[in-house]
């Protein structure tokens, strides 16, 4: 039986970092409100506001805030690790241990999830009704945000050898990996070095985690600086650089700050962490207030169902806004913004109703019961991290190639390799098994 928001609300430890949890929800709330906002849908297709209008640009400045959810990340899985080596056996796999407990609640809702629109789409397909402007751009972008879904499980894999890195070298462990992300970059523009570009989705990413484990170890004692560090580069790597001023992919542009990452995706980073990191103190007191406090666990339960079903609750509203109406006034128009407060308000409304029906995904499965067919020892490792090597390079590839042409063999380039979504799908499956069976029996209860 799952606990309510209130149980858990009141069984939390007095020692827990509360404004990590608030970050989290914080993140991704920020993200689902920023791509509503974006999508400016007309009777010609969905195209980009920011596209439209490039003076918003700068809101992205404030509205990219996935860089806090990967710090966030970086502070609870280094707390994860320690406490899961501590408590294991010591014949077993801590690895394989970890990579579990950390995954449970995120590959369920998202396979799931996967799943349901696949078999939607495949279902339109046979109908053929895949080719229409909104429906082919629906199956096109729906998995587009699975992306941060696959950078995740990365950070999640090179959690062990990183947290090690910065246990003995600390700030410069991150220095090294910011100044790589940096040497990417001169390669890249300086020197036109072919696909090193592709090394920065690793370094730049990892990096930012980086920042998790020091927060963890309270090692980030000048936030101010930081963040007015990150400022200063942010501005002048866009002002004199090569790099554009939004902080978000814009369709067709020749260099993007986000795919794949550049330094001044670090350096504005770095600039959200120092920021946040100085809100702390006064969150904290905010965070005490019971009701708050329920309403943070309670958003912390939904948030990535929320977060994966977001997309398609906006695709319902302008559907249906197309079936009432094909007459849709012209993006970043006065009528235009007059509807905005309206179309969010439904578009919540409907990701409120598909968290009602797909919640129970997320929840905090039971600690299993001893398998008999676990992996053991240093072979659960070794399973774990094949496990997990193919379902991050699965979700990464359907966030390429999309849902569309699964009856053509429409395919997209992975690492150099082509990928379809069947293939990409089959490969999160079976990792998520190999991950799911790598836990060694007999090992330690495992929390969600």
């Amino acid at each position: 039986m799952t606990a309510s928001a209130r149980d858990l609300a009141l069984a939390t430890p007095p020692g827990r970092d509360r404004y990590v949890d608030l970050l989290r929800v914080a993140s991704l709330g920020t993200v689902i409100g920023g791509h509503w906002l974006m999508a400016a849908v007309s009777g010609d297709g969905i195209g980009n506001l920011l596209a439209l209008v490039p003076g918003l640009q700068v809101l992205t400045w404030g509205l990219q805030v996935m860089p806090v959810f990967f710090f966030v990340g970086g502070f609870s899985h280094a707390l994860s690790y320690r406490s899961l080596a501590r408590r294991s056996d010591p014949a077993a796999s801590v690895y394989a241990a970890f990579l579990r407990a950390r995954l449970r609640r995120l590959l369920r809702p998202t396979l799931v999830f996967v799943l349901v629109w696949a078999a939607a789409a495949l279902a339109v397909q046979l109908a053929g009704y895949g080719g229409g402007r909104l429906t082919g751009a629906a199956l096109r972008m729906v998995t587009q945000p699975l992306w941060f879904i696959g950078i995740y499980l990365a950070m999640v894999a090179f959690t062990p050898p990183l947290l090690k890195l910065h246990e003995r070298h600390g700030w410069a462990a991150f220095a090294a990996l910011a100044g790589s992300a940096a040497l990417v970059d001169v390669l890249r523009f300086a020197f036109g070095v072919p696909y090193v570009e592709f090394l920065n989705f690793a370094l730049v990413w990892l990096a930012v985690h980086q920042l998790g484990f020091l927060r963890a170890d309270g090692r980030i004692r000048r936030s101010a600086l930081l963040a007015a560090a990150g400022l200063a580069g942010a501005v002048l790597l866009v002002a004199y650089g090569p790099y554009p001023l939004s902080m978000v992919g814009m369709p067709g542009e020749k260099v993007s700050n986000m795919a794949p990452p550049t330094l001044a995706l670090l350096a504005h980073a770095m600039w959200l962490v120092g920021a946040v990191q100085l809100l702390a103190r006064p969150a904290g007191a905010w965070l005490d207030r019971p009701r708050v406090w329920r309403g943070v666990v309670a958003a912390n339960g939904v948030a990535m169902t929320a977060f994966l079903w977001h997309l398609t609750a906006m695709l319902g509203v302008y559907g249906a806004q197309l079936a009432l109406g094909p007459d849709l006034p012209a993006p970043a128009g006065a009528a235009w913004w007059a509807q905005v407060p309206v179309r969010i308000l439904a578009a919540s409304a409907l990701t409120a109703g598909f968290v009602a029906l797909f919640r129970r995904f997320e929840a905090a499965p039971a600690a299993p019961a001893e398998s008999r067919t676990a992996a053991a020892g240093g072979a659960a490792g070794l399973v774990a991290a094949l496990g997990i090597t193919l379902c991050l390079l699965g979700i990464l590839g359907l966030s390429m190639t999309g849902l569309g042409g699964l009856l053509d063999g429409h395919s997209a380039t992975l690492i150099a390799f082509p990928v379809t979504a069947p293939v990409a799908i089959g490969m999160a499956l079976a990792g998520a098994l190999l991950v799911e069976r790598s836990a060694p029996a007999r090992s330690v209860r495992l929390g969600g």
